[in-house]
Parts: C-alpha cells; structure tokens; sequence
C-alpha cells in the first residue's frame, strides 16, 4: 500500500522559516507529478506549490499567496519532495498535505500541522 508521510511542521513566529519533507514508502516518486496543499480551518483545500516529473521539465507552479516565500524542490534519488517556507506570516497557518498525482485522482498523506503565531 503507498503511503505519503509529511515531516516538519510545528509552531513558528511570523517571519521564521519551516521545511516541510514528504516521502513515500511503497512507491517510487519520480514518475509522478508532486505537489503540496493547504487547508485552513473554514477554508477549501488550496494549492501551495507543485512540480512536474524531472522528466518532463521539472516545472514548478506556486499558489500566488506564497510566491517569493517558498521553494518546492524534489530529490527523486531520495524519493522525497520538500517545501521551504520563509516569511511564514499568520495567515499560513494550516495543514499542509503532500500529493502525489495531482489534486483530483492522486494520493494524499496524512497532513501536517503548520501554526505561525507570536
């Protein structure tokens, strides 16, 4: 059974930096399209960032909330997806789930708490 599993979240002050990890056991990564979403209490699930197979280009989209401030990058030797978050501001607070294969037919893992407060 493939499973995502989301690292690095937590508690963080406005303006402080997060990186968040995903990987995959029971499945390799690289065939396939990787993104991050969000979800905030209340809110619809938003796209933060993904990123097309290395093979096809590697090109990246970010949710127009976080341009500038975070980086999605994948390591396909390692099988993970990671997204550096800087600037964090309160309004980034939400759960943030890795995605594998896009947001209508793909997997999701379990989700990780992201909370910028001061």
């Amino acid at each position: 059974q493939v499973q995502l599993v989301e690292s690095g979240g937590g508690l963080v002050r406005p303006g402080g930096s997060l990186r968040l990890s995903c990987t995959s056991s029971g499945s390799s990564l690289r065939a396939f399209r990787m993104g991050w979403y969000r979800q905030a209490p209340g809110k619809q699930r938003e796209l933060v960032a993904d990123i097309t197979t290395l093979s096809s280009g590697g090109k990246i989209e970010y949710g127009d909330s976080v341009k500038g401030r975070f980086t999605i990058s994948r390591d396909d030797a390692k099988n993970t997806v990671a997204l550096q978050m800087n600037n964090l501001k309160p309004e980034d607070t939400a759960v943030y789930y890795c995605n594998r294969g896009g947001a209508r037919l793909g997997i999701w893992g379990q989700g990780t708490q992201v909370t910028v407060s001061s």
